[in-house]
């Protein structure tokens, strides 16, 4: 038998750790190095980040832990910032964004998924035929616009298969700038009005489009930029749904002044990230009238429930168009119905 006495635990052998026994710091480094750039484009795990003088593909740095980034975010970069074929940059700081465009899954998900920091401008892309114009969704998204502050477009495509009097009715009398626009015409893009007036709308500033597949968004981006490529596709005549053909979003710089980001198609638009009590502000007569009219803490239900704005509405038809809409954004958001 072993005289274990005989050992004490200065006779352990310890296997050498492979990382070192050098402790962790939470010293960062300074980067004094970095230099600024904009993230342009987000494909799985890595970035495009657009430099003053290069584009380099990056990664983003462990100190960043869980920030996420997206198109539109202000970072500052080191490593391989050459922009050479099959070198890698680092993203190591993600800067304050200015602000973001968000949406949820649906009106209950409280996942907020941000589609693009740092815009000016939200051009909301909406064919007046094939697929038919959804009020609803074009409500939706300037709700999100208008709480992100950021300015709306409506960008009405196809206008050469129907009329936008109609729209143009609602949403004018809001301050959102309308316009029509149709590629199809015979001169193409540069014959059109709409298309030249919506180009003049981007100079100097960053636009983000957003709309259902099939509406045409596509078309206008390779009009606007014609290195880009994006795919075209075609509305299926069954469901009237656009075929995905934009997978990804991607921030393009347009010849003529501006940036645009182009956002793939979406089904829905949810607003779970908006408080209700927000989604007056997105029609600044409404709120004013609210303001004005209705009881403290009125939930704009019905004039049976006490709200004001019937009365306020009248025979006015846009103005009861903007009260249905706001109720049928807080009925949805109840029911959980992003479209």
């Amino acid at each position: 038998m072993s005289d274990w006495s005989r050992y004490d635990e200065s006779d352990a052998k310890v296997r050498p750790s492979r990382r070192g026994s050098r402790p962790r710091t939470k010293i960062r480094p300074a980067h004094e190095e970095a230099v600024d750039g904009t993230v342009i484009a987000v494909d799985r795990g890595r970035y495009t980040v657009q430099l003053d003088d290069a584009v380099v593909s990056a990664v983003k740095a462990r100190e960043l832990g869980r920030r996420g980034l997206v198109i539109g975010d202000h970072v500052r970069v080191v490593g391989d910032v050459s922009g050479a074929p099959d070198t890698l940059a680092r993203v190591v700081t993600r800067l304050e964004r200015r602000n973001s465009l968000s949406r949820t899954a649906d009106d209950t998900d409280p996942t907020e998924r941000v589609i693009v920091a740092n815009a000016d401008q939200l051009a909301i892309v909406t064919a007046l035929a094939d697929p038919e114009p959804n009020p609803r969704m074009i409500d939706r998204c300037l709700v999100a616009a208008f709480d992100a502050g950021l300015t709306a477009l409506l960008v009405l495509t196809k206008a050469d298969l129907a009329s936008a009097d109609a729209l143009r009715a609602a949403y004018e009398p809001l301050g959102v700038t309308v316009i029509e626009t149709s590629t199809r015409r015979e001169g193409g893009p540069e014959a059109d009005p709409g298309f030249v007036r919506f180009r003049q709308e981007l100079h100097g500033i960053s636009t983000v489009l957003v709309g259902y597949s099939g509406v045409g968004k596509s078309t206008l981006v390779n009009a606007l930029v014609p290195s880009a490529g994006r795919a075209v596709g075609h509305v299926n005549d069954v469901t009237g749904r656009g075929r995905h053909t934009s997978t990804s979003a991607i921030r393009y710089e347009v010849p003529a002044g501006g940036w645009i980001v182009d956002t793939p198609g979406v089904r829905s638009f949810g607003l779970a990230h908006v408080d209700p009590e927000r989604f007056i502000h997105a029609f600044p007569d409404v709120s004013a009238a609210s303001d004005e009219l209705c009881p403290r803490a009125c939930t704009h239900e019905s004039a049976e429930a006490g709200c004001e704005l019937d009365a306020w509405a009248g025979d006015d038809a846009a103005r009861r168009a903007r009260v249905d809409s706001i109720r049928r954004l807080l009925a949805s958001r109840a029911a959980g119905d992003p479209r």
